[in-house]
This record gives structure tokens, C-alpha cells and sequence, in this order.
């Protein structure tokens, strides 16, 4: 498995709420997540949104990617998210929790946005979400 972001896509990552790992990598997952919750270790993730704008940017908008959404954009019961980063991130505590690491926390190792060479890339764009992030 390249990352844990491979494990979530074909599963459940939309609603936040409703995260869940795919199927497929839950007898993987679940001593990896054993492991860290015995040991108080964190997991880290990797999150990108900008793969989630480039593989639905009708769904995902880039202002909603960037951090730069002027409103809420997306309700999930209680819970309000104006950027994806954020809901993102929920989807992975969601995701955890519901495969038995829901003590555990999540460290974002990296994340980023291209600065050139594909739809959506640009210096600009990459200034501003790393701008937002921080």
C-alpha cells in the first residue's frame, strides 16, 4: 500500500462522518492500528486535497481545496466544514474509529499543492494553500 490515503479511496471518505476504510485493506490496517494505539504512537497521514479537486473539481471547488471558500461549504450533521483539509481530516478520525483506533492521533506528515504540471497547478495556487495551511 503506497499510503493510508489508498486505503480510504473506493471506501466512504464523503460525508466526513461516514469515513471508513475500504474493505479490501482492513485486515492490513487493523494490527497497524493496534500497534500505535498499544504503543500511544500517533498515525501519519499524508493529506492532499487537491487529488480529491482534480478527481471531482465539480463536486470539490478549488476555493473549497485552497482554503479559500468565503462560506461554509459542506454540513454533516453538527458538524461544518469550509475547507477540505479539514473535512479530510475527519474522515480519517471517523475512519479510525470505526476500525477500533479512535484513541489514536493522526499526525499530518505532509501535505501540499503542485506548483506546476497538471489541471489546477500553479505557483500562485501552491502559495496559497500552504499560506492557508499555516
Amino acid at each position: 500500500m503506497q499510503n493510508i490515503r489508498t486505503a480510504i479511496v473506493g471506501a466512504v471518505s464523503y460525508p466526513p462522518s461516514h469515513g471508513n476504510f475500504h474493505p479490501e485493506y482492513q485486515q492490513l490496517l487493523g494490527p497497524v492500528i493496534n500497534f500505535l494505539r498499544d504503543n500511544q504512537a500517533p498515525l501519519l497521514v499524508y493529506t492532499y486535497p487537491y487529488f480529491s479537486h482534480i478527481e471531482n473539481p465539480r463536486q470539490v471547488s478549488l476555493d473549497y481545496a485552497l482554503f479559500t471558500a468565503p462560506s461554509i461549504v459542506v454540513t454533516d450533521g453538527s458538524l461544518q466544514y469550509q475547507n477540505l483539509f479539514d473535512a479530510m481530516l475527519d474522515a480519517f478520525y471517523f475512519a479510525l474509529e470505526t476500525a477500533g483506533g479512535g484513541s489514536l492521533d493522526i499526525v499530518i506528515s505532509e501535505s501540499g499543492w503542485p506548483s506546476d504540471g497538471g489541471q489546477g497547478t500553479s505557483v500562485d495556487n501552491a502559495r496559497t494553500y500552504n499560506t492557508n495551511l499555516i
